[in-house]
């Protein structure tokens, strides 16, 4: 055991979006050694951390045993003892409706240190995301938050007073409520509140497939009982809760509805997805390509060491040019080293990758293909040496090009690109069930990897390509795509979703 006690924090995940985290609960993920996390906070918030994070999942209702809340605690307080930077990742908000004073009775009494950071909690996205004010000046000056399921173990005298919240003069929001909603609307209505009461009943809120009822009281449990809506699901009532007149801004999202599968490697997963979510779509994400070191090292060292043997450097991928220039900087050089070089690069995303160490490229095709890139070099080849940093695997059209114009090139393999052979369970169940409306390819090596990984379930999807070569791949492998997007990069796979969606209009994702 160390010396040195670590931290447990309780972050809310929020209610499903992920973008809804808090700034503090991206930073304790980010810096988190071991991660305990409900099964109701969204996976993409697992995406990116530390290469070294323990992920511990606390189980799923129906999948596999769930863990008791006595080995939760046990957990935190092992791995904080320890040393251990320990995140207890909880949907919603960690202090409603989620055990923290259990939580919190351990760990005070373990001495461990911690830190609790509120998440947005379901009533609040509930209402926001379906347009419904939980307050109002006229109708609603207060809220109350209220559990469908009553603990077994309360003392008596402390149970939910159904007369008082008949009475109540403002909106009440039960948590927890759809299995006993005969009960509770029952006691409301018998305690004098109007059956014809408001109700709205928001499901799965904040996600692509949410779900909003507008109903009565009165009519709350035919909507909810016998399995007709399954949890997790809040359900509104009040004034404020009656249907609105104007569409929800949520569902008029061009992509509501509509789930997407993003391949990219981890680190460049988010970005993309983030830009679908803004459009309305659910995300899920399953790299199917591992990015990451070079096995060895050395030939990109000593190409290094001679940079000034060489006229032109050229990168065909933004990760080129990462993990070339860190690793200059690694070994105590900078970017003077790169002063006597004329640099090219292939693609927006590689141009940006320069630009983020103050670099401009001198050639950048329109087009975003290694041919285009080598018919701009052509008129500079004869005599000139050329340094391409590239991946452990492409195609070799950039180099045979360049050597046929008269030019000298040197390729140094700057970073290894491996195929994911396992994909997420929850993914692959995804995918089988046809619940992924889009599957977007990026390049020809996340294509190979996908057929690799789902096979025959990729029929149950409509696959969108980055480029025609890629296209071309697929449906060489017998999964020709549904679209291919015109320009050949991020933001053009996601116009061409939405043309096919007939929901594009021209303009600035």
């Amino acid at each position: 055991m160390t010396d040195m006690l670590g931290t447990v924090y309780l972050v809310g995940a929020g209610p499903g979006d992920p973008g809804l985290l808090t700034l503090r609960g991206a930073e304790c993920l980010r810096s988190a050694d071991v991660v305990l996390y409900d099964y109701l906070a969204s996976p993409e918030l697992l995406v990116g951390l530390r290469p070294d994070v323990e992920l511990v999942c606390l189980g799923k209702h129906g999948r596999g045993r769930l863990l008791s809340q006595t080995e939760i605690n046990d957990r935190m307080i092992r791995e904080a003892l320890r040393g251990r930077a320990v995140v207890r990742l909880k949907g919603g908000d960690p202090s409603i409706f989620a055990r923290l004073n259990e939580e919190l009775a351990a760990l005070q009494a373990a001495a461990v240190p911690y830190e609790i950071v509120p998440g947005v909690t379901a009533a609040q996205a509930s209402a926001s995301h379906a347009g419904i004010p939980l307050t109002n000046r006229d109708e609603a000056s207060c809220v109350a938050f209220v559990t469908g399921q009553e603990s077994a173990d309360k003392l008596s005298g402390t149970e939910l007073d159904y007369a008082a919240l008949a009475q109540f003069p403002g909106t009440i929001v039960f948590y927890m409520g759809v299995t006993t909603a005969p009960e509770w609307s029952r006691a409301l209505v018998a305690h004098g509140k109007s059956p014809q009461t408001p109700v709205a009943i928001v499901r799965h809120c904040t996600l692509s497939d949410q779900q909003t009822i507008f109903t009565t009281l009165a009519e709350v449990a035919d909507h909810l009982g016998h399995g007709k809506l399954r949890p997790p699901a809040i359900v509104i009532v009040g004034e404020v809760a009656a249907a609105p007149s104007a569409v929800n801004w949520f569902t008029l999202r061009p992509l509501f509805g509509r789930t997407v599968l993003v391949t990219r490697p981890e680190r460049q997963i988010e970005s993309m997805a983030a830009k679908l979510r803004q459009l309305g779509a659910g995300t899920l994400m399953q790299p199917a390509i591992e990015i990451s070191e070079p096995r060895d090292w050395k030939p990109v060292d000593d190409a290094i060491a001679r940079l000034a043997d060489f006229n032109w450097l050229v990168f065909s991928s933004s990760n080129g040019v990462h993990y070339f220039l860190r690793r200059l900087l690694a070994l105590g050089g900078d970017l003077r080293a790169l002063g006597g070089l004329y640099l090219a690069a292939i693609g927006p995303a590689t141009v940006e990758a320069l630009a983020e160490y103050h670099l401009t490229a001198d050639v950048d095709p329109e087009s975003y293909r290694a041919e285009a890139l080598a018919d701009a070099l052509a008129p500079h080849a004869v005599r000139n040496r050329f340094l391409l940093a590239r991946a452990s695997r492409g195609r070799e059209v950039l180099a045979e090009m360049i050597t046929a114009a008269g030019g000298e090139i040197t390729q140094v393999v700057v970073y290894e690109s491996n195929e994911v052979a396992q994909p997420s369970d929850d993914v692959l169940a995804a995918l089988q069930a046809g619940r992924i409306s889009w599957t977007t390819v990026t390049s020809s090596a996340i294509a190979r990897a996908l057929v690799g990984m789902f096979g025959e379930a990729l029929r149950k999807t409509k696959l969108a390509a980055i480029s025609p070569l890629t296209a071309e791949v697929l449906t060489n492998l017998g999964h020709p795509p549904a679209v291919v997007a015109e320009s050949y990069t991020t933001d053009g796979i996601i116009i061409a979703i939405l043309a096919a969606e007939k929901k594009y209009r021209p303009g600035k994702l």
